[in-house]
């Protein structure tokens, strides 16, 4: 006992350190907000200026002229200066104005730079200007490069490698993917076969090979499809005409990637602290099992605490621990604050409140009847006509066996309004005792009948000595005196055999002795006494004479 509680009080202390350890850091993430209310709510209008499908630079916008308009607006200018061969690079100039500043790309104008626009970006206007008027000399110069004569020829060389590439890499791969299914075929297909001979036809070889075959057809496309598309990516991406769908179609498809890892990154830190709830809580559930397990074994003692109830009330405990651990563990839980997860959460909860009405029931009784101590496991019980062992006893229902062996289950909350008679809670002590009555006439004396029951127990195996039987007499009726022979076991399980015994030995005694038991429609004395004379008690059956 003292092993088990040294065990327990130092799971305790391992636990409460790591409590200790993690507590700081999770109070201060949660607490601790640098970002100004004010600031965070004001959203800021912008948008990107793009050429060729290629991000230049962001803009800002206002309510009626909206960032998207001005950044398409802008872009339109500078591809229509850029396409204008008459206007030089270096005619790009910033002209400054009363609040603003000007960009020009030789007569064409691009933009104006606005006092606010510098603000956004936390610089000043000038800086600012000087910034986009580098750009715009870089796009433009890109631009006529991109669409010069030998570039366009040198990249439909590429283009056209690229296709015969492609060729060659499929054609190799189609060889390679009907190598491997003739691989599988030759070498899984028979072992999937034996399969189904070693599993006595449980599993299904053809199901499985069909189910196979089809994950390798789908793995199959999957890789062709990818191949292609980054054959045909590439291509696109070659000409500047077609650049901005090459970048479009590569963000479809790169930025819910993207999404899903930035926010993988940022559910890291409550990844972490839902690692910690969970091992914290698996190890102390751990350690209170282990403190229940004292109990229920007896290594540990608590006054009026029946060892019986260590596991039910274990699982309530159980039960609590992990309702509070998922509500410390909810707001760390990906979308849980998002109306979806709070909607279905709902709904749940009033499916749950709706259908578990009887289940609630059940559960309650079940505890209930564990704490009245009604019976436990093991136990012979008497309920609603219903003999039989106690050999299960869960939440919901009690299972009996029968002296039949039979299965019988019961609803816990009808054994919490039924009456239980239970044989084996005292048949350890006193003994349980087994009663048998018998109407005996008065023409024989009672201290007769009471030596002869008496006898008759004594007769019979199995039935206890200490504290001796001891016979009643129940009734003085109109033809018979009823006594009633009562005798002390020890073991319920045996009752019906020793009934039999019992009245074997009853029947026997009285025949011995010449006394009539008396039939239930008694009118007068017959002429000789109703008995079984000793030399007919061995009497063989008909097809045996």
């Amino acid at each position: 006992m003292k092993n088990h509680l040294v065990k327990i009080f130092h799971g305790f202390l391992a636990i409460a350190a790591v409590f200790l350890w993690f507590l700081p850091v999770a109070s201060v993430a949660q607490s601790t907000n640098d970002v100004d209310p004010d600031p965070a709510s004001r959203q800021i209008n912008v948008a990107p200026v793009k050429v060729d499908g290629e991000i230049i630079f962001f803009i800002r916008g206002i309510s009626s002229y909206t960032a998207q308009q001005r950044a398409e607006a802008i872009s339109t200018r500078i591809i229509d200066a850029a396409a204008d061969y008459d206007v030089p690079v270096d005619s790009v100039q910033i002209i400054s104005g009363t609040d603003r500043i000007k960009i020009f790309a030789g007569p064409h104008f691009i933009m104006n730079i606005y006092q606010a626009d510098a603000t956004r970006e936390g610089i000043q206007q000038a800086v600012l200007a000087e910034m986009i008027h580098h750009k715009l000399v870089i796009t433009i110069e890109k631009y006529r490069h991109e669409r010069s004569r030998p570039v366009l020829i040198k990249k439909i060389f590429y283009a056209t490698g690229a296709l015969v590439l492609l060729l060659l890499i499929m054609f190799g791969l189609l060889r390679l993917i009907r190598w491997v299914n003739r691989l599988i075929q030759s070498r899984i297909k028979s072992k999937i076969e034996s399969m189904e001979t070693k599993s006595f036809h449980l599993i299904q070889s053809g199901q499985l090979w069909k189910a196979f075959h089809l994950l390798f057809h789908v793995l199959r496309i999957v890789i062709i499809v990818l191949i292609i598309a980054v054959f045909f990516q590439f291509i696109l991406s070659l000409f500047p005409w077609t650049n901005s769908i090459a970048v479009y179609t590569l963000n479809l498809f790169l930025e819910p990637v993207l999404t899903i890892f930035r926010g993988f990154v940022s559910f890291l830190p409550s990844l972490a602290f839902l690692i910690v709830i969970y091992v914290v809580t698996r190890y102390l559930l751990k350690l209170i099992k282990m403190l229940f397990t004292g109990v229920q074994t007896g290594e540990i003692t608590l006054s009026s605490f029946k060892p019986e109830w260590a596991m039910p009330t274990f699982r309530i405990v159980r039960v609590f621990i992990i309702v509070f651990a998922v509500i410390i563990a909810y707001p760390y839980i990906p979308g849980s604050e998002t109306s979806a997860f709070k909607g279905v959460s709902v709904f749940m909860g009033i499916l749950l409140s709706l259908g578990s009405s009887s289940l609630i029931g059940n559960v309650i009784a079940g505890y209930s009847m564990t704490y009245r101590g009604a019976y436990k496991i093991g136990d012979w019980i008497l309920v609603n006509g219903n003999i039989g062992v106690v050999e299960e006893q869960k939440l919901l229902v009690t299972r009996l066996r029968s002296l039949k062996n039979e299965e019988i289950v019961i609803p816990n909350s009808l054994l919490l309004n039924s009456l239980i008679l239970n044989y084996s809670t005292k048949s350890q002590g006193q003994g349980l005792i087994l009663h048998t009555t018998v109407g005996i006439g008065y023409e024989t004396p009672w201290r007769q009948v009471e030596a002869m029951l008496k006898l008759a127990a004594a007769r019979t195996v199995g039935l206890k000595k200490d504290p001796p039987p001891f016979v009643l007499q129940e009734s003085l009726g109109d033809f018979a005196i009823t006594y009633q022979l009562n005798v002390f076991c020890d073991n319920p399980s045996r009752m019906k055999e020793y009934y039999t015994l019992l009245h074997q030995n009853i029947l026997d005694v009285f025949n011995e002795n010449n006394v009539q038991i008396m039939t239930p429609a008694y009118e007068r004395d017959p002429a000789e006494p109703k008995v079984v004379p000793p030399d007919q008690w061995n009497t063989p059956l008909t097809k045996e004479k």
